[in-house]
């Protein structure tokens, strides 16, 4: 699995165009150390430009230029057209597969089995969208007659979008965004994030032989240089970003026009298990453990807070932390391998500070002691966890995983009412009457409610969104199509002249918009 370390790459996509840049670099280490000799250091993957804010506007300039303010070759051209780009694009990118994977595994440390996941479910996750927008056409290719008005509505483009997604699923939930936002005609700006940028570089030259000059622009460097300067222009559309909070609060207070901007964003959660005295105990142990623990807690899906009844407290936690040592810890290449490195020691210094904070305050460390050594934090179980705690009232995003005893259920659910996030919650038992208690507030306060089974994002075929702090916009394969694009029509009175000229347009084919062509 090793690379040709280390891959200075220095060019990026402007304007149909792979530049040089041969400006300042920023340097890429793995969380994966390398013992050289005595001594021991993560290893140096290689360097992407840090762009200039200069740089950085050029290539908004470009996606402005291509969208034309709606007159571009792209946001007019036909659907079906700008789904064979799309096709295009897959097959290119498939081509760097196995490349692609590696590089995500290095980089931020996803096993080898979840690195090939992400890079198949995307392919997967485009074609999807590519026949759910078929079928959104289709649906469109037709006229309607309302009290005397012809109307074909359809649905247009918002303009020039910004897409930022995050290190955990580097490739997926970027594409989440971008792909359908492409399909529905307008241009963007790609700005990889922190972690999870070297994977970009094999796919410069896909996106520019797809795509027409400027549709894609994919840019690199640090976002206070590069994104702040982008957002203050006011040139943004639709800023589409997956990250924290308060990163979404500057950006769009940056743009000088909030009230114009549209925001597709996904925020964090800190979704909790709520196990109740008559679950099924090994089955909440196994949802609770994976859910907690898959990919090291770095999922904005992982359940984050487990409330557990007081009467089955100590069994659930008992249970839970044998199972979690028979949990394989090593590198994202080993066999069966679940947990792995963080992908840096700041995060791993963030871990210590929540378990040193949960221990001063009365909680012990239920698992096998604090073992970290270097960018490794082995996983913590925290029993029993209090509210008070920093655990308990911050995302972790890690594998530190607090354990709250409680005998009446006001205390989760008030918990779950007062939380600044509301993306899902699970709940585990058996009792239908109690069940139904908890389901029907549990949907007023987050999006998804998980029956004995562990918080998820898929099928992506389901909304994906959040409530309060969690999200602004709805991802799932037919959603992302409409929250990137607006629905449009062209209207007319019904009489003998307008009747011919429609006629006219759609028999010689004359408008895009105008169109009952049907995409197979």
């Amino acid at each position: 699995m090793r690379l040709e370390w280390p891959l200075n790459q220095t060019t990026y996509l402007v304007n149909g165009e792979i530049r040089s840049w041969s400006g300042p670099a920023q340097k890429i280490l793995s969380p994966i150390h390398l013992r050289t000799g005595d001594s021991v250091e993560p290893c140096l993957l290689g360097s992407v430009p840090s762009l200039s804010a200069e740089a950085a506007g050029d290539a908004l300039q470009a996606a402005v230029a291509a969208y034309d303010s709606g007159r571009g070759p792209w946001p007019t051209m036909a659907v079906a057209e700008r789904i064979s780009c799309v096709e295009h694009f897959t097959r290119l990118v498939t081509e760097k597969r196995h490349e692609v994977i590696r590089l995500i595994m290095w980089e931020i440390a996803k096993t080898l089995a979840d690195a090939t996941k992400e890079f198949d479910r995307t392919m997967d996750y485009i074609r999807d969208t590519l026949e759910a927008l078929k079928e959104l056409d289709r649906a469109a290719s037709r006229f309607e007659i309302k009290e005397g008005i012809i109307a074909q509505i359809r649905r247009s483009p918002l303009g020039v979008v910004l897409c930022m997604g995050p290190y955990n699923y580097p490739l997926n939930e970027t594409f989440a965004t971008l792909i359908p936002a492409l399909v529905m005609g307008n241009t963007c700006l790609l700005k990889p994030p922190r972690f999870g940028v070297l994977l970009y570089g094999p796919m410069l030259e896909a996106f520019q032989k797809a795509f027409p000059p400027g549709v894609v622009n994919v840019i690199y460097g640090d976002g206070q240089t590069i994104v702040g300067p982008i957002m203050q222009t006011g040139q943004i559309d639709v800023l589409a970003f997956i990250g924290s909070s308060r990163v979404a609060d500057v950006l769009k207070k940056a743009h000088p026009h909030p009230h114009r901007l549209r925001a597709i964003l996904g925020m964090g959660a800190k979704n909790a298990a709520i196990v109740l005295p008559d679950a099924n105990l090994n089955l909440a142990v196994k949802e609770c453990l994976t859910g907690s623990l898959s990919y090291n807690g770095q999922r904005c899906t992982a359940l984050k807070i487990l409330f557990v009844h007081k009467s089955i407290a100590d069994r659930f936690v008992e249970k839970f932390t044998s199972e979690l040592s028979q949990m394989i810890c090593g590198m994202p290449w080993q066999d069966k391998v679940q947990i792995t490195p963080l992908p840096n020691e700041e995060h791993c210094d963030y871990m210590e500070e929540l378990v040193a904070d949960a221990t001063a305050k009365g909680a012990r460390i239920a698992s096998a002691g604090l073992v970290r050594n270097r960018s490794f934090f082995q996983p913590a179980v925290l029993y029993p966890a209090l509210l008070t705690m920093r655990i308990c009232q911050e995302e972790q995003f890690g594998p530190v995983v607090p354990v709250v005893p409680f005998d009446s259920l006001d205390l989760p659910i008030n918990w779950i009412r007062e939380s600044n996030f509301g993306q899902q919650v699970s709940l585990f038992g058996t009792d239908a009457n109690v069940m139904s208690v908890l389901i029907d507030p549990m949907v007023n306060q987050v999006c998804r409610v998980n029956i004995n089974s562990q918080c998820q994002r898929g099928p992506d075929l389901f909304p994906f969104t959040g409530r309060k702090g969690s999200a602004e916009g709805t991802l799932s394969v037919s959603d992302a199509l409409y929250q990137f694009s607006i629905r449009t029509l062209v209207a007319t009175k019904e009489n003998a002249e307008n009747k011919a000229l429609l006629k006219q347009i759609v028999h010689d084919h004359k408008s895009n918009f105008l169109s009952t062509d049907y995409i197979f």
